[in-house]
């Protein structure tokens, strides 16, 4: 029986018994093995002061090392650009809406100094950005809880993923899907990351379960990354589409405050997406997207 690591929120219990439930369907029994990360531990601080890449990952690559579980399910988002020795991305399965989206009231609808909560540098960047006169305050906490911040009356509204909203049956609670021209996506966000061991039966069965298309868009994502040096927790957005063989990718490096947001973009064959992604964010870091990310780094 395989043994499929996952963080113990509502979410990632959700992603890890999707896959389980898929390698069911093909006659592979799996059991879920709960770790709690760093991330889950550090609940009182803003994600983006933390500064550890792989907040989420670390522990749960651990166990994929040490042999206590053969794969590991992450919210894409959250797993590093560059894996440990020994460990690879055995499969991206199709990803759901990869927006953003607000919850409690349209962005047009909010009134000057209007308190929105966010626990992502990336969405209050840009949401400073769109919205100067807003109050932008961290939340942190599962989706049910930020939710319940909401409904306390302590925001008057919060930015999540529509992908975590859609899967939980909380999709009723979005007021708008933010489009990517105005709240670009985080690097692989709505999609899921299957990591194994770089050889053997894990890798060859969860190796089904991948998606070709999502794939080379978050390769081309994370190609941006990779070129910005950035990890999950940096006002740095990436989004791309498949069609018909080519890879549309966007791309923003914002400043924290949003007084400044650099964007750009990109196209080319799936074949070559990540290379597409690696020559985006040379351009973004040669438009002044390095001194942003130094400041950000620095603070």
């Amino acid at each position: 029986m395989l043994v499929i690591a996952s963080r113990g929120s509502q979410l990632a219990l959700w992603q890890a018994h999707w896959v389980q439930d898929r390698l069911a369907a093909m006659g592979r029994e799996a059991r879920i093995e709960i770790i709690k990360t760093t991330g889950d531990k550090i609940t009182d601080v803003p994600l983006a002061r933390v500064g550890t890449k792989g907040l989420f990952t670390k522990e749960i690559e651990e166990a994929l090392l040490d042999g206590r579980a053969d794969l590991a399910v992450h919210s894409l988002k959250d797993l590093p650009t560059e894996l440990p020795e020994g460990l690879t991305l055995a499969a991206v399965p199709e990803r759901e809406d990869p927006r953003d989206a607000i919850v409690g009231l349209r962005l047009s609808e909010l009134p000057d100094g209007a308190k929105v909560g966010t626990s992502s540098l990336r969405r209050a960047a840009q949401l400073r950005h769109l919205r100067p006169d807003l109050v932008v305050e961290s939340v942190r906490g599962n989706v049910d809880t930020r939710l319940r911040k909401l409904d306390e009356g302590r925001y008057d509204a919060i930015l999540l993923a529509a992908a975590g909203l859609k899967r939980l049956g909380w999709a009723e609670r979005i007021a708008e899907i933010l489009p990517p021209e105005l709240m670009c996506s985080a690097v692989g966000q709505g999609a899921l990351a299957i990591e194994t061991r770089a050889s053997g039966p894990a890798f060859e069965a969860c190796g089904a379960l991948d998606h070709a298309g999502t794939h080379a868009a978050v390769d081309a994502e994370r190609g941006v990354l990779r070129t910005l040096g950035g990890g999950c927790q940096v006002p740095i957005g990436a989004h791309a589409t498949m069609r018909d063989g080519t890879i549309a990718l966007t791309a923003i490096v914002a400043s924290p405050d949003g007084r400044e947001l650099i964007r750009g973009a990109g196209e080319g064959p799936a074949a070559e997406a990540e290379r597409i992604g690696r020559e985006l964010g040379e351009e973004l870091l040669r438009r002044g997207a390095d001194r942003i990310l130094s400041a950000v780094y620095g603070a």
